[in-house]
C-alpha cells in the first residue's frame, strides 16, 4: 500500500526502488511489543534524510496502524523510498518463528554502507544470509575490519560472560535494535550487570549468545558451523540456559495495537 496525503492508504503492489528507510516488527492477533520505539526510530531515521514533514509521517503511521491486522501472525514494514519520497506499507504474513539458531563462525566484514539505519542495506544483507545457508547456517556474524563483532545479518547480538549480559560498545556501527533495548532495560530493573564489550567471533566460544530482532525476539545460538580465522574447528555453542525465562518474558509484554 502506498500512502499520499488526503487519501491515505492506497491498496495496490508496491512499486520498487531504492529504500531510504524501512522498519518491521511481529503483530500477533492484534498485539505488537515496542511500537512507539518503531514509530521514533523510523520517524528519526525518515529526519536524518530529509524525508516527508513530520506531520505527514505522523499522519501516514496513524493510518498504518488502523490497517493492520488484528487476527493472525504478521510481519508488516513500513518504507520509505528514495526516487518518489513515498510513504508505504508492505502487509505480510510472518513466517515461521524460530526459538534457536545456527550461525556461522566465519565472521563477514561489515559491508552496510548505513549501518545505523535500517533500509538502505537490505539487499546485501540478504545476500550476507544466502552465503550463510551454503555454509549450512541461518545466519552470519558482521564484524568491523579487526573482526569485532557487531550484529548479524537481522539481529542484535548479545551474550553472557558468567553473569553479566553483554553488548557490542556504543562507539560500533550497529542498529540500535528496539528488542535488544527491551531486554538490556529488563536486564537494569533486575540488577543484572550489563557491559559493552569488544569481543571477536572466537571469542564467543563456549558462551550462551542470543541473537534478538523484533520478529523471533530471542534465538539462542545453539550450533556453530564452521570455524574462524582459517580454523574449521567448530565452535561450541553453551547450553541456552537463560533464554527461555527471557523469552516467556518478551512475550508477555505484547500489547494491543493502538485503538483497539
Amino acid at each position: 500500500m502506498t500512502w499520499t496525503p488526503r487519501r491515505g492508504l492506497t491498496p495496490g503492489p508496491v512499486d520498487g526502488g531504492r529504500l531510504l528507510v524501512a522498519d518491521s516488527w511481529l503483530v500477533r492477533d492484534g498485539r505488537v511489543r515496542g511500537l512507539g520505539r518503531h514509530r521514533e526510530r523510523f520517524l528519526r531515521a525518515c529526519g536524518e534524510c530529509d524525508g516527508p514533514p513530520l506531520r505527514r509521517l505522523l499522519e501516514f503511521w496513524q493510518d498504518m496502524t488502523a490497517a493492520l491486522p488484528r487476527t493472525g501472525e504478521w510481519f508488516p514494514r513500513v518504507e520509505l523510498a528514495a526516487e518518489s519520497g513515498e510513504s508505504r506499507l508492505l502487509l505480510r504474513h510472518a513466517p515461521p518463528l524460530g526459538t534457536e539458531i545456527r550461525v556461522w563462525a566465519a565472521g563477514q566484514c561489515d559491508p552496510r554502507t548505513l549501518p545505523r539505519r535500517k533500509g538502505p542495506d537490505l539487499d546485501v544483507l540478504a545476500r550476507v544470509r544466502r552465503r550463510a545457508t551454503t555454509a549450512g547456517a541461518e545466519e552470519a556474524v558482521l564484524v568491523t575490519p579487526s573482526g569485532v563483532v557487531l550484529e548479524s545479518a537481522t539481529a542484535s547480538v548479545l551474550w553472557w560472560e558468567d553473569d553479566t549480559l553483554c553488548l557490542p560498545a556504543p562507539r560500533l556501527p550497529v542498529l540500535p535494535g528496539v528488542t535488544v533495548g527491551l531486554i538490556q532495560e529488563r536486564a537494569l530493573r533486575s540488577g543484572i550487570r550489563v557491559a559493552h564489550r569488544e569481543r571477536t567471533v572466537a571469542e564467543l566460544d563456549g558462551r550462551e549468545v542470543w541473537l534478538v530482532n523484533a520478529l523471533h525476539g530471542i534465538r539462542p545460538v545453539t550450533g556453530w558451523t564452521g570455524g574462524t580465522d582459517g580454523n574449521e574447528v567448530p565452535m561450541r555453542a553453551a547450553e541456552p540456559v537463560r533464554a527461555p525465562e527471557w523469552r516467556e518474558w518478551l512475550d508477555g509484554i505484547m500489547e494491543p495495537l493502538p485503538g483497539d
